[in-house]
């Protein structure tokens, strides 16, 4: 019997489903993209993979590893499709998610909604007990109000419980033991405890993150465990791998555990992906532009690393507005999302100004041009009538466009309210979306205290080649990279994603007086918990351990992460952690403040497989302008520009197309606009540069 040895990754978007399938070395083989089925996720999963396989006459029989990503948490959180959670407290604090920050994040709009922390006052419910900022215990758990609480859960209904008890962070004896109760006593029901789910100091972030985890373990446990059946009884003989929200991998097992980690992980996928695409083109400094059917995603990249953070917020009230969402305090790459992807809705509102999304079409029914059902114009549909999108190619042409429904919905929903014509009604969707995306990589910039027009965009996703020029342009970036396999990006980013698990302990320190049995300790302890989350059998020798503190000037409200080195800290290490944190405080801050006392709120450590480093690419040079395979009108802002067309297959190392032109491949197209040029380098990428800019 043949030895497996291929490896598959899927990333089931709103829109669509992606699939890759490549070989021992990477190399990928076949991919395809088909429209997600809503119903049941895993049957659109099931029918990417096959097609893809059938491509290139195999079987599941014949995987030897497969990585999954999913926006089924995400989309849960943001649409409210999740479990009936309630929380237990320490006797006191039940006001949690009521009090929050105790600020507005409008303070003068007298209409201002609200965020939505998932669960109201009348599920918020607490017990007796409490354990000291340093982890003793001040009161022991009264047990003899279980029943109380439980009739309580039963009262209110509750699928789902999340347990965040004070300190917890520095002894969970108390949320464990009561998780154990209350399992016990309702093994039906599923259980979040926050020393699990996030053990940081800072109650409202902690509570929040717990009970996201909670609202969405139901559904995840079950769709985990049926997309696993699903694959197992038609062959699959390996695990199945989840990609999550800070661009590593891990088991099923923990991702049914702590679900609120695959939040954002398709997008994680994309920054993996773009991560390894500008080490190889030796691109310092990167924006990344995923855009998909349903969402652009952008991402800040130096030095080949995408940016990460700790904490972003889930479905915000307000767009852009910090403090309008929920807090989730977990690893992540850090990136700013819009509603802005191919299946964006266009509309005129009452005062006649013409807007895209955030609301999509998604994959039922669809942009109007996909005859499914759909109404409303999209992104898509104004792309098609401009004359962007190859009919014939569209989704590996498995989809029907119908040009002529496109034309009709934009005309009657846009133009007609607008006294335009259906093209140029067109013309203004694409405007307003490039503008969304354009004004969204400058607010992610600003706010890092970056400058967006030295850095190179790479571009990928169904929608992101097509747009990516005139994006750029709004954005003054004058150089773009498209990758290989562009269309299914995020899932080629997960075959190059680790194995790996990050973890984050509170232990309150001051640098002049750090308890290093303390330290040595607590990290003991994350490693042997993380190495236990990261290692599959035997499977796994060599793990890499990066340790890192979370510091601040004491009396400051945020911290700066530093490095530390891979072994237990000593007293003669002082002065090399002054003098990092100051390093760091001076990078984002211009300068240190003497004089200060330096305290350290929390631990990390990350744990995670080697990284294959990526084969550098040769700078690319122009040897040979290909003949087009034809020429299309297309529109470009108001002109009517005739554009060469070319199969990007059969482009070669070398080969320089002018714009404007399309470069066409199975899942999404290239624009190559007037003023631009597109170079092939030896490994396939495309890249753009705008003539004059260089």
């Amino acid at each position: 019997m043949p030895v497996p040895d291929l490896s598959a990754a899927v990333d089931i978007g709103g829109t669509f489903t992606d699939t890759v399938i490549a070989c021992a070395d990477g190399g990928v083989l076949a991919t395809s993209k088909v429209l997600t089925t809503v119903k049941d996720p895993a049957d659109g999963a099931l029918s990417g993979v096959m097609t893809a396989l059938k491509d290139i006459d195999r079987s599941l029989a014949d995987v030897a590893g497969f990585v999954h990503g999913t926006t089924l948490a995400t989309n849960a959180l943001i649409e409210k499709r999740g479990a009936r959670v309630a929380t237990v407290a320490t006797e006191g604090f039940g006001d949690i998610l009521e009090i929050a920050y105790e600020r507005r994040h409008s303070q003068y709009d007298i209409n201002i909604e609200k965020p939505d922390y998932l669960v109201p006052r009348r599920r918020s419910f607490a017990i007796r007990e409490r354990v000291t900022v340093g982890g003793d215990v001040l009161v022991p758990l009264e047990e003899a109000q279980l029943p109380t609480l439980l009739e309580n859960l039963d009262q209110c209904e509750a699928e789902a419980v999340a347990i965040c008890l004070l300190h917890s962070y520095a002894n969970p004896t108390h949320e464990r033991r009561l998780a154990n109760l209350i399992a016990t006593a309702r093994p039906e029901m599923a259980i979040s405890i926050s020393s699990e789910v996030s053990p940081e100091a800072r109650e409202f972030d902690r509570m929040c993150t717990t009970v996201a985890n909670a609202y969405v373990q139901p559904l995840m446990q079950g769709y985990l465990r049926s997309l696993s059946s699903l694959f197992q009884d038609k062959g699959l003989g390996c695990p199945i791998l989840m990609m999550t929200a800070s661009g590593g991998i891990t088991t099923v097992e923990t991702a049914m555990r702590l679900p609120v980690r695959l939040v954002e992980s398709g997008p994680a996928g994309g920054a993996i992906l773009a991560g390894r695409v500008a080490r190889a083109c030796g691109a310092d400094q990167v924006v990344s532009l995923d855009v998909g059917g349903t969402t652009a995603k952008l991402c800040l990249i130096d030095d080949g690393r995408p940016q990460m953070a700790r904490q972003f917020e889930i479905a915000r009230a307000a767009r852009f507005v910090k403090g309008s969402g929920m807090p989730v305090r977990i690893p992540v790459v850090e990136m700013i999302e819009i509603g802005a992807g191919g299946g964006s809705i266009a509309a005129v509102d009452q005062l006649g100004r013409l807007s895209v999304g955030p609301q999509s079409a998604g994959s039922d029914p669809g942009p109007v041009a996909f005859g499914k059902g759909g109404r409303d114009p999209t992104v898509t549909d104004a792309d098609v009538l401009q004359g962007l999108v190859d009919a014939g190619r569209f989704a590996e042409g498995r989809l029907f466009i119908d040009s002529g429904a496109a034309r009709f919905s934009l005309q009657q929903k846009i133009g007609e309210p607008l006294g335009l014509e259906s093209v140029a009604a067109a013309r203004g969707v694409s405007a307003i979306v490039d503008e969304n995306m354009a004004s969204a990589a400058r607010v992610h910039a600003v706010e890092s205290g970056k400058d967006l027009t030295k850095r190179t965009m790479i571009a990928f996703g169904g929608n992101g080649p097509l747009h990516a020029t005139r994006v750029a342009e709004k954005a003054g970036i004058s150089q773009i990279i498209i990758p290989v396999d562009p269309g299914v990006g995020s899932a080629v980013g997960f075959l190059n994603a680790p194995l790996s698990f990050e973890m984050v302990r509170s232990r309150y320190m001051t640098l002049d007086r750090l308890d290093f049995a303390v330290l040595k300790s607590t990290f003991d302890q994350m490693i042997r918990e993380a190495e236990g989350f990261v290692r599959l059998g035997d499977k796994v020798s060599a793990l890499i351990r990066q340790r890192s503190a979370f510091m601040r000037y004491k009396g400051q409200g945020h911290e700066i992460e530093v490095r530390l080195p891979d072994r237990d800290l000593k007293k003669d290490d002082l002065g090399e952690l002054i003098n990092a944190f100051e390093d760091e405080y001076r990078r984002q801050f211009s300068r240190p403040v003497p004089g200060m006392v330096i305290e350290v709120m929390n631990w990390g450590l990350s744990v995670s497989t080697p990284e294959k480093a990526p084969e550098r690419s040769a700078e690319p040079v122009s040897r040979a302008k290909p003949v087009p395979q034809e020429h299309r009108e297309i529109r470009i802002a108001a002109e009517r520009v005739s554009a060469e067309c070319h199969r990007r297959e059969e482009l070669d190392s070398g080969d320089l197309v002018q714009g404007p032109a399309l470069i066409t491949e199975p899942q999404t197209t290239t624009l190559v606009g007037p003023g631009w040029t597109a170079v092939v380098d030896d490994a396939g990428n495309l890249h753009l540069c705008r003539r004059g800019r260089a």
